[in-house]
């Protein structure tokens, strides 16, 4: 795109950080052509500290972490670009290339717990891509799969799904919380709890633009849909996809699509994602355990049962303070600012009539179908002494039971964003070891967890999210974003997880802006192999360095890592 601003002094953005090695010159002269480019209802330039507000998560600012464990503007981006199609896209990543200017691509901005919208490299733009991007591209009712844009919620599409006809035909698979994308969830391979839950692994068929700006669709979208007459001109971007391009995700040659997960590798544009079939009938339900060490027992008999997919979809195994937490905060249930004793999670769990650890899953199929699944589940779990078994019906009307039932047929809802309430000023992070579905493993890494927790003055509160081999042990960290004192704590505290967890052989499967560093360099098996061909990978197809410098611990040669290392 040729530049055609007029010769009048152009106006001195003054941004509040700038990225490394560029000056307040080379800035303006780069906004200023993605001014004229994207207009300036798209550009946002954070110029002041007022604008570096928290916001909430419906409201999410995107300048920096709201949930900020160091200084509130430690991360912080210069400016925020809303591309309008996949063309202003590509002009943006050619442009950066030209002086190296840092990138920090974001889908929705609400990656809440591990930095949220914030970039890296403080003083990189970010690049919103879901304001303007957000359209459902197709859902195929055959196929079972939908192409969506990176602004597209699960709630947004599961809108789509009912304001076409198509929830009684197609599921979509939710996380906790409905308002997150579903291309961005899926890139950072999160989880929801249907048998679906597996998002990453339900993703078939990626168009990213590339670190050079070129494009390029993956798998079976890499061969042409055959050529008609009324595609013959379109761009590339709106051509048809190959009609196997979102049913078989392999194609032909190396599978590249893992190296745009977690990474700095490209900007993806468009997602397809598999849904799933109306299962023909739908049960949820809760197993409490009422003794704290009953979840070794418990984890070593969910083991065969979803081994063998008795147990159909991802289930949960929560903590009480979890629940409750959902139910009220810390206050409500006592005066205590330590850590709550093992006498008060027993009083609490019999206030809400829930066990120290509780048991969510579903049933999906016809009658005849779940009854055989629900008689094997009991008879399992019945060997232990004092567990209750519960549907939603038998339960309270604000039960968590009953918003387990909607997330769990796929229907999106905000209530877990209670917890994160359990204290003033409540924010949180997450701490995310992989764990084997083995009770003795389990117990081991709760236990460390809890002592951990405990030690930095903080609640134990967490859940173990059973895949298909292996657990993801999500401790929830809520702490006082307001209190200097209690932050330092948990910089301490996610630190030395992250050293315990590795000296167990522990991985955390993603991380925090702050800690991603840490994280990959325990992933050091015959001397750091792992993030060496990373790095060979980045400087290839990214010589400038210009994509999320530092995203999962990947820098281009450009930064210095012993320099940017927290």
């Amino acid at each position: 795109m040729p530049n055609t601003r007029s010769s009048a002094p152009p106006l001195k953005f003054r941004p509040l950080v700038l990225p490394p090695k560029l000056t307040n010159g080379d800035f303006n002269e780069f906004i200023l052509d993605v001014i004229e480019l994207v207009g300036a209802e798209n550009v946002e330039i954070i110029t002041s500290k007022d604008q570096i507000q928290d916001g909430t998560y419906m409201n999410p600012k995107h300048s920096h972490d709201p949930h900020h464990i160091l200084e509130q503007d430690f991360f912080l981006a210069s400016a925020i670009v809303a591309p309008r199609n996949v063309g202003d896209v590509q002009f943006i990543v050619r442009l950066a290339n030209k002086i190296s200017f840092p990138l920090w691509p974001i889908s929705i901005g609400r990656n809440s717990g591990y930095g949220g919208a914030a970039p890296r490299v403080s003083g990189s733009i970010v690049v919103d891509m879901g304001k303007n991007l957000n359209k459902v591209l197709e859902v195929n009712v055959e196929g079972a799969y939908c192409l969506v844009e990176p602004g597209v919620t699960f709630h947004a599409l599961y809108d789509y799904l009912v304001a076409n006809n198509l929830q009684d035909k197609l599921w979509l698979d939710v996380p906790d919380l409905g308002g997150g994308s579903v291309l961005g969830n899926a890139t950072e391979r999160g989880v929801g709890y249907t048998p679906y839950g597996d998002h990453w692994m339900m993703h078939c068929g990626m168009e990213v633009v590339l670190p050079n700006g070129e494009l390029l669709r993956t798998g079976m979208g890499a061969l042409p849909d055959p050529k008609r007459p009324e595609t013959m001109g379109m761009k590339p971007e709106d051509q048809p996809w190959n009609k196997a391009a979102h049913l078989f995700p392999y194609g032909f040659g190396p599978y590249v699509d893992g190296i745009f997960s977690q990474s700095n590798m490209g900007i993806v544009t468009k997602l397809g994602m598999w849904l799933m079939p109306n299962p023909g009938g739908y049960q949820s339900y809760l197993i409490t355990l009422p003794k704290d060490d009953d979840l070794k027992q418990a984890v070593d008999i969910i083991r065969p049962l979803r081994l063998n997919m008795a147990l159909q979809n991802v289930p949960t195994i929560r903590h009480i303070l979890l629940d409750a937490a959902v139910l009220g905060n810390k206050a409500s249930y006592s005066s205590k600012t330590e850590p709550l004793s093992d006498e008060d999670l027993n009083k609490i769990a019999e206030k809400l009539n829930l066990g120290r650890w509780n048991f969510y899953g579903a049933l999906y199929g016809p009658e005849r179908i779940r009854n055989a699944l629900w008689e094997t589940i009991k008879e399992a779990f019945s060997v232990m002494p004092g567990v209750e078994f519960y549907f939603p019906e038998d339960t309270p009307k604000n039960s968590v039971l009953r918003v387990r039932d909607k997330t769990m047929q796929g229907i999106p809802t905000y209530d877990e964003l209670k917890w994160i309430d359990w204290l003033p000023n409540g924010a949180h992070l997450f701490f995310s070891p992989i764990a084997k579905v083995a009770g003795e493993d389990a117990m081991m890494q709760y236990r460390l967890t809890q002592r951990r927790c405990q030690e930095a003055g903080l609640d134990f509160i967490g859940t173990f999210t059973v895949g298909m081999r292996e657990m993801h042990h999500i401790v929830c960290i809520v702490f006082n974003k307001k209190d200097l004192t209690q932050k330092k704590k948990v910089q301490w505290l996610i630190r030395t997880l992250i050293e315990d967890c590795a000296a167990n052989g522990w991985g955390e499967y993603r991380t925090h802006l702050a800690v991603m560093d840490q994280i990959m360099g325990t992933y050091n098996w015959n001397n750091g192999s792992f993030l060496k061909f990373n790095e060979i990978l980045k400087n290839a197809v990214d010589p400038n360095g210009i994509i999320a410098p530092g995203k999962s611990g990947v820098w281009p040669k450009s930064y210095s890592q012993i320099a940017w290392k927290l």
